[in-house]
């Protein structure tokens, strides 16, 4: 079995930062792609960021300039700073990682979500 572990969340004000990290275990051949995405209440879940394996980023325009992604594939980890926070970041961000697992099967994995509110 394979599980993301999410943690950093929480509350801050306007205009400051936090800094969510997700951690894989267990039995993982292959680690592809990971990123974090976020649902607000009555909202679709949406990409925030990912990055490959190879370190290819990608960002929501919401967020280009002020969060960053950046992975550690030694600790099966992922990163996400986020600076210049605002109220419309508030949501639940929730990791993903595409792996192969012990099974040999490439399939989507997500973490349980870390509420992260910004107040104004």
């Amino acid at each position: 079995q394979v599980q993301l572990v999410e943690s950093g969340g929480g509350l801050v004000q306007a205009g400051g930062s936090l800094r969510l990290s997700c951690a894989a275990s267990g039995s993982i051949f292959r680690i592809n792609a990971m990123g974090w995405y976020r649902q607000a209440p009555g909202k679709q879940r949406e990409l925030v960021a990912r990055v490959t394996s190879g370190g290819n980023t990608n960002y929501a325009d919401s967020v280009k300039g002020r969060f960053t992604i950046s992975r550690d594939n030694a600790k099966n980890t992922v990163y996400l700073q986020m600076n210049r926070l605002k109220p419309e970041d508030t949501a639940v961000y929730f990791c993903n990682a595409v792996l192969l697992s012990a099974s040999a099967n490439w399939r989507d994995y997500w973490g349980q979500g870390t509420q992260v509110t910004v107040s104004s």
